[in-house]
């Protein structure tokens, strides 16, 4: 006979096991936003599924426009993450970051889509860590990736201080290994006071600092060059993750 009473409290017991690992049980389509806090780790990751503006996710991304007002929003059409800079403002780089608390130690990694690459426009992806947004303040550590893949490219470490404008490099690279093509996966860590940058897997940079212990982890964008080309550059996946 099937022993059908058996397999109510597997199903629980296998629900269980899923939520704590933060992985969806009985698959459904891709999550919005699979969030998790396992022990002493957190993530979060998304194919940014959503038609949004600004990025919300259910909540779990505050902005840079409707946050800290002297910066630009990040935006999301499905399959894609994208800023909404004007290209002519100075240094209102669209800034998300992820809402509730973050242990210090913090690694983001994210796809790059970008296309029709030209130099005369720069367009920037950036990594954020430690970061955090209030009304004409925004601090934390910038990483980013120009799309380019000529001479002309380049990778930055920068702290931001607070208000709009204010910010300190920390790591300049420039050349053609330091930019970044359509389907690259970039990422970056903060352990203590150092940020470590990556490339496909392969290490690209490197900073100290010790300005700030806590923060969120998000994701930026810079544009710099003619409106109307904000959606040829973006991310399609994002992850982030902490260790306590």
């Amino acid at each position: 006979m099937r022993k059908t009473w058996l397999v109510i409290p597997i199903l629980l017991a296998a629900g269980l096991v899923a939520a704590w690992l933060g992985t969806p049980f009985l698959r459904v389509p891709e999550a919005l936003a699979a969030t998790a806090a396992a022990g002493t780790h957190r993530t979060y990751k998304t194919t940014f599924p959503l038609t949004e503006s600004p990025i919300s996710e259910r909540g779990n991304w505050i902005n840079g426009k409707s946050m800290g007002l002297d910066w630009a929003d990040v935006a999301t059409a499905p399959g894609r993450a994208y800023g909404l800079e004007s290209g002519s403002n100075g240094y209102d780089d669209p800034v998300a970051l992820l809402t509730g608390s973050w242990g210090p130690d913090q690694t983001v990694q994210a796809t790059v889509y970008t296309a029709n690459q030209n130099d005369t426009i720069s367009e920037e992806v950036e990594l954020r860590l430690r970061s955090s947004l209030s009304a004409h303040s925004a601090t934390g550590y910038e990483i980013n990736f120009r799309c380019s893949k000529t001479k002309d490219a380049y990778s930055e470490i920068v702290r931001w201080n607070g208000p709009l404008g204010s910010f300190t490099y920390l790591q300049q690279l420039k050349g053609a290994q330091y930019g970044v093509a359509d389907g690259d996966i970039v990422k970056a860590t903060i352990v203590g006071n150092v940020i470590t940058t990556y490339i496909n897997g392969v290490q690209v940079g490197r900073a100290t600092d010790g300005s700030y212990a806590t923060g969120q982890p998000g994701i930026g964008f810079f544009l710099k060059g003619p409106s109307g080309v904000n959606r040829d550059y973006g991310f399609t996946r994002f992850m982030a993750s902490d260790k306590r």
